[in-house]
């Protein structure tokens, strides 16, 4: 296995709709994904779209730590997941903002509005196919990385400048607003 390296914002293979993968079970797929996992994991991040490693293939791989999840069983820590040719559905119209970061855009955050709920199906390298509802954190992660595939940055799905910037300043800011209050 080998830690890929990864595309930054700006590059056009993050800005374009990616194309099906026609062999789930490739050798060439079964190694694109064992690296994605390795470099998912080697970041750390919670989630790698394969536009991201400069591949415009139909492909992420995704993990719900625990302790990022919450109470509701459609939002538990969850391994390693491997989602090819994936198909997201929202459910219902409720939407939350919570904060984003990307491994093609680091050391930036913002908070993003997303569905609260969705179900969401695609296959494995042995075509298993993998079918779930997702909520919270879950939910988010699948969004954030479905959009990759269709050459949408979450930056693209902000409302409000005002909640974004460089991870650090959020972060002295955030501690700065809890020694006040």
């Amino acid at each position: 296995m080998a830690i890929l390296k990864i595309a930054r914002m700006g590059h056009p293979v993050l800005l374009r709709k990616c194309d099906p993968v026609a062999d789930p079970g490739a050798p060439e797929i079964r190694r694109l994904v064992a690296d994605m996992i390795e470099t998912m994991e080697d970041a750390p991040g919670v989630g790698l779209a394969a536009p991201q490693v400069f591949q415009p293939l139909r492909l992420f791989v995704f993990r719900v730590p625990g302790g990022r999840s919450t109470e509701d069983p459609d939002d538990s820590p969850l391994e390693n997941t491997v989602m090819i040719n994936p198909e997201v559905e929202l459910i219902g119209e409720e939407r939350a903002l919570a904060w984003e970061g990307c491994l093609s855009i680091p050391d930036l955050r913002a908070a993003v509005p997303r569905a609260t709920r969705i179900r969401y199906r695609g296959v494995d390298c042995d075509g298993n196919v993998t079918e779930r509802e997702a909520t919270g954190f879950h939910a988010r992660i699948v969004q954030h990385e479905y959009d990759h595939l269709d050459g949408i940055l979450y930056t693209m799905r902000m409302t409000d400048f005002r909640y974004f910037g460089f991870t650090d300043e959020l972060d002295r800011a955030a501690a700065a607003q809890g020694r006040q209050g």
